[in-house]
């Protein structure tokens, strides 16, 4: 696109203001550093090296730095593509006068391009954060592609990949509904919402549902969990203050009937069957699992697998795990992981599972009550651990968003195990923690880096981390 000539105008710190900038490197959260007139902007939807005409979207003059959307590209990036999602095009957006959703914030780029953005992120996180200054033993800078050929379609539910083109990965999607009652979803740090008629991003057995047909009235959102193995999906409604069980019965109608319906009632926080099961059936590494609504599970299709392999190859590989192990899963979910522990420590070894959501650790009881060498035990990380004692081989971390922090990094320390494999979905706060152990004399063994989010800014790492000799 061919730039007009025309005066810069100067920022006035109000949104809405376009201006042009020439955008630098990648920041974490999925924007890139721009400058202008001495003020710093994350700007989304650009590519490093791009000028661009940007719209404010956040400009209080008091802010460290202001938010901007890219609104037209004047010199483009050899890595820029169309986007694959209309309503996540940040210039188609606000060319009809909104802005674009999020959750897609990476789809104008080439994949291989994303995955060098996230390779980039990862290493500076590590860099400023945990002071690592070289790269792990084992990994050589790179972001892996997950996910093979797309599904044919009598392929049957074995079949898995994102084709290729990073779609179709999703096994969850969360959504708004609008004032009127569609299916929407929000935009970037915003309020508005929204409609949309797809999610590309989505398995095709949460596309096939067709919410955005649905009239969603008394709904304040909608959560879809349609199992990679193809069992039955469950569709979680959050009803609105003062939405009658009828029109919620009315919304269930409307859906295929293989399809399970649950409510969550805002005044009670609790979730109620409106038809089927309140729960999901989850496959992964030869076992399956019971997955409530509201329950944590890993959305790319091929992310447990994934993660059960390269936590397993650390662990055995440097010899923490065997048969007779001592061993703990921290964070540990539906028992993604315990069930896979318990099978290589056997019965001669021991599994401390350690969850904090009481519902979440009602599934992993249900799911490995058949391995006596497991303890499940409801509660905080650091607590269990002082509560209980052991001299573990190894241990799994895989926390929230919001990682370890410092205080449960230094009752890991305490518990002194041979090893930790730590999984993170954040590179920021994973190389915040990796700092913390740093400090204690521990230091990063191995680390391996998924692309689980392709479009999005997101990825997975699993690391190894060791005490020092």
């Amino acid at each position: 696109m061919i730039a007009k000539t025309q005066t810069q105008p100067a920022l006035t710190g109000e949104a809405g203001t376009e201006v042009v900038l020439d955008v630098g490197p990648v920041a974490h959260g999925g924007h890139c550093v721009a400058r202008h007139e001495g003020r710093v902007i994350f700007v989304r939807h650009a590519i490093p090296g791009e000028k661009v005409r940007a719209r404010l979207t956040d400009a209080d003059e008091k802010a460290k730095f202001w938010r901007a959307d890219v609104v037209e590209v004047l010199e483009a990036s050899p890595d820029r593509v169309d986007h694959f999602w209309r309503p996540a095009d940040s210039r188609r957006a606000w060319g009809h006068g909104h802005p674009p959703v999020g959750g897609a914030e990476f789809g104008h780029i080439t994949l291989a391009r994303q995955r060098s953005l996230k390779a980039d992120v990862l290493a500076e996180q590590l860099k400023r954060l945990a002071g690592v200054e070289q790269l792990p033993d084992g990994w050589d800078g790179s972001v892996e592609a997950v996910g093979g050929p797309t599904p044919a379609p009598d392929a049957g539910a074995e079949a898995t990949g994102d084709g290729g083109d990073g779609l179709r990965w999703r096994t969850r999607a969360s959504f708004s509904v609008t004032p009127g009652g569609k299916l929407g979803m929000h935009a970037h740090r915003s309020g508005h919402i929204i409609p949309i008629h797809e999610m590309p991003l989505a398995i095709d057995a949460i596309n096939n549902l067709r919410l955005w047909d649905l009239d969603l009235q008394g709904v304040d959102r909608v959560e879809v969990a349609a199992p990679a193995n193809g069992s039955r999906p469950l569709v979680l409604l959050a009803a609105a203050e003062g939405t009658k069980p009828k029109r919620l019965a009315a919304i269930a109608a409307a859906l295929p009937a293989d399809v399970s319906v649950a409510a969550f009632d805002p005044a009670t926080e609790e979730v109620q069957q409106v038809r089927g099961r309140l729960w999901v059936q989850e496959s992964a590494a030869g076992h399956e699992y019971r997955v409530t609504g509201a329950g944590f599970w890993q959305i790319h299709r091929d992310a447990p697998g994934t993660l059960v392999g390269a936590v397993t190859e650390f662990l055995q590989g440097g010899g923490f795990l065997h048969p007779g192990a001592v061993v703990a899963d921290l964070y540990a979910g539906a028992g993604l992981f315990t069930a896979i522990l318990a099978d290589a420590v056997g019965e001669t070894g021991s599994v401390l599972s350690v969850e904090g959501a009481p519902g979440t650790s009602r599934d992993a009881r249900k799911n490995l009550h058949a391995a006596p060498q497991v303890e499940i035990v409801q509660g905080r990380v650091e607590r269990v651990l002082r509560q209980k004692p052991r001299d573990f081989d190894a241990l799994i971390l895989d926390p929230p968003r919001a990682g370890a922090g410092k205080a449960v990094v230094g009752q890991l320390v305490a518990a002194a195990p041979r090893a930790i494999a730590y999984v993170s979905c954040d590179p920021a706060s994973f190389a915040r923690d990796v700092g913390y152990f740093r400090q204690a004399g521990w230091e990063l063994a191995g680390l391996r880096a998924f692309d689980l989010y392709p479009h999005t800014h997101h990825l997975e790492t699993v690391a190894l981390l060791t005490p020092r000799p």
